[in-house]
């Protein structure tokens, strides 16, 4: 399980989450932006490591397991340490909560609907949601440190998350609406 590639990388992107946290509690420009590089790095690996696994045929049970969860494990304790430095305070914490409800939804239904075989497939929005919230995030990661290259990065990030959490509401509706079916006493 731990020997294929796809599956060392996804175990890489959910080491390497401790260490962007830290990062962003140090108020210097460089600790923000080696947490957007490893974010990045992050954000690539998610991308990389389920293509790799379907070209080279090595989709494992584990790397099923692992991805979803090392993807919604990387986006909420993302969001809780910008939370905690003041990048996402008063109203932007909204959007933070809309999103980890529905990723909470979306998993425990996911989890319920499993044994009965009934399968609640990614949507292109949801795909849209997910690239919309990775470049959000990595503006708020940034935060003002970014104003010398694009001024107003943290609120270009807020807003982009902002952005993301509509799109977050939407897809969590629909899955909801293709499991509700499902659920019967």
């Amino acid at each position: 399980m731990f020997k294929s590639i796809p599956n060392l990388m996804t175990i890489a992107r959910i080491a390497i989450i401790p260490v962007i946290a830290l990062l962003l509690y140090v108020p210097m420009a460089w600790a923000a932006w080696t947490a957007l590089v490893l974010y990045i790095l992050a954000a690539v690996t998610d991308f990389l490591d389920g293509f790799i696994a379907r070209k080279m045929g090595s989709v494992s049970e584990f790397g099923r397991f692992l991805d979803p969860i090392a993807d919604k494990v990387l986006v909420g304790c993302l969001l809780v340490v910008l939370a905690a430095v003041d990048r996402l305070d008063g109203i932007w914490i909204v959007p933070a909560v809309i999103i980890m409800m529905r990723e909470f939804l979306v998993a425990g239904l996911r989890e319920y609907l499993g044994p009965k075989n009934i399968v609640v497939s990614v949507t292109k929005m949801a795909k849209w949601k997910t690239t919309v919230q990775m470049v959000a995030l990595g503006f708020l990661i940034v935060g003002d440190f970014g104003n010398v290259i694009l001024p107003f990065t943290l609120l270009i990030g807020q807003i982009g998350l902002a952005v993301a959490a509509y799109m977050t509401a939407m897809t969590g509706w629909e899955y909801l609406k293709t499991g509700l079916p499902h659920m019967k006493d």
